[in-house]
């Protein structure tokens, strides 16, 4: 038996341990080792989960004691619930995610026209504040035109993987995905439910850019649609409203710009470090929507810009890690669907920060992750468990798709290479006897002389 050797008789009992657990930790399987990608998403995704029940409490606690629940946490205890939800809908679909998203998307997005159709049916429908977007009985409310667009999203990715051809082609990108999405976007402009809809169309001209569609014919499609948007928000009259606030909201301070006025005060009087956590006075009867749409507002105030500055770099790091996931996918559908989950997050972030901050007009949508809302926790919750599939390296069987590989994995491309090259050279040699052909004129010696005659 071969002496141990110096290096191995001067290490401590302390190291030893530490050393049998990098080996250990050096031996897993490549799946058992999460990807950059996947570590930033999931603690971005925390992150904004823990800001959001801070900033939630602290901005409904006085609203549920006027209520009448006699309990301040009641809509902490409710985000905490369908947190928990999303969650875990979350761990679920990031194994196998992938697959099941191909598999089920016709039905998702049938359920999801559906259950949007349905709002729309007098006496079934939940109208709040003059729009009927809900379903549901009591204090149980569901949004179903969250689960239409993430449907839409995955509808879309597994179109355009299907066929890359039809986006070079004008009508190739019409018929088959802007109709779909042209009569959704009827549904949700019927509840009314116009910030939806600037959502999903912004996620799919998204996801068609990365897809790779002509600028051209998309520049000609937005063109299109925002003629069509602006003539719809001019029509009604609660949104032009809301245009004419947004140009300027000093003219109506104590109309159609109050709440516009309201969130430039809560975060102005927040200043650079904010006057602290639960020292908000905006959140008590001032500000409208405190806890929802408007939350960032009492962020800036009890935050300070620097809290906002800190929200935008959870969401940055949200788009650099999808963003990452989709350029590393295995397959062209999981390369689409990381593309488009992740900008359905941040086409609802940069939408809801521009309204709070008075830079595009208030429109209704969410904060991704911050505001309360059972609806689009649980479904974004969804999504992003989908993503960390991708992110993971998940991928899709041939049989459940016709997508073809995006790209061989890693260290596969090498040797394939090689392996042609060591093909090629055998054809072009004569002396190979590995099956290379014989070029030789017929009737020439071994050096290309002429054989005697026999």
């Amino acid at each position: 038996m071969a002496p141990p050797s110096t290096a191995q008789a001067a290490a401590t009992p302390s190291e030893r341990p530490r050393r049998a657990w990098l080996r250990s930790a050096e031996a897993l399987p490549p799946a058992a080792r999460k990807p950059l990608e996947y570590s930033i998403l999931y603690t971005a995704t925390l992150c904004l989960l823990a800001v959001g029940a801070v900033m939630v409490y602290s901005a409904s606690s006085a609203e549920s004691l006027l209520a009448g629940t006699g309990d301040p946490s009641y809509f902490l205890k409710r985000y905490a619930l369908y947190g928990a939800v999303g969650l875990l809908a979350l761990h679920a679909l990031s194994r196998g995610g992938l697959r099941v998203a191909l598999r089920f998307t016709p039905l998702l997005v049938l359920v999801g026209f559906a259950l949007t159709a349905l709002v729309l049916v007098p006496g079934v429908g939940l109208e709040v504040n003059g729009a009927s977007r809900w379903l549901g009985a009591g204090p149980v409310r569901f949004q179903p035109s969250e689960i239409l667009k993430v449907a839409l999203v995955l509808y879309a990715a597994r179109l355009l993987a299907s066929r890359p051809r039809g986006l070079r082609t004008f009508s190739g990108l019409c018929k088959p995905l802007l109709l779909v999405v042209g009569a959704a976007c009827v549904l949700l402009l019927g509840q009314p439910d116009m910030g939806t809809a600037i959502v999903v169309c912004l996620s799919i001209g998204s996801l068609m850019v990365a897809a790779g569609a002509r600028i051209g014919h998309l520049g000609a499609i937005a063109g299109a649609l925002s003629a069509l948007a602006f003539v719809v928000a001019w029509v009604e009259p609660y949104r032009r409203e809301r245009l004419t606030a947004f140009v300027d909201p000093w003219a109506d301070a104590a109309g159609s710009g109050f709440q516009s006025v309201q969130a430039m005060i809560a975060i102005g009087s927040g200043g650079l470090l904010g006057n602290g956590l639960g020292e908000s006075v905006q959140k008590i009867f001032y500000l409208p929507e405190a806890h929802t749409d408007m939350i960032l507002a009492i962020v800036g105030e009890e935050m300070g810009a620097l809290g906002i500055l800190a929200v935008v770099a959870l969401y940055a790091l949200v788009a650099y890690a999808g963003l990452r996931a989709a350029k590393g996918a295995r397959d062209a559908y999981g390369a689409l669907v990381a593309a488009g989950i992740t900008s359905l997050v941040l086409c609802q972030a940069v939408l809801n920060l521009f309204a709070v901050m008075g830079l595009a007009p208030l429109t209704g949508v969410p904060l991704p992750f911050i505001s309360f809302g059972n609806s689009n926790m649980v479904v974004l919750l969804a999504a992003m468990g989908i993503l960390l599939d991708v992110a993971s390296g998940g991928t899709i069987p041939a049989r459940l798709g016709r997508t073809a590989p995006r790209r061989a994995p890693a260290g596969a491309g090498s040797a394939k290479r090689a392996q042609t090259a060591s093909r090629r050279a055998a054809a072009r040699d004569p002396r190979d006897g590995r099956g290379g052909r014989d070029r030789r004129p017929r009737g020439a010696g071994p050096r290309g002389g002429r054989r005697a005659a026999s």
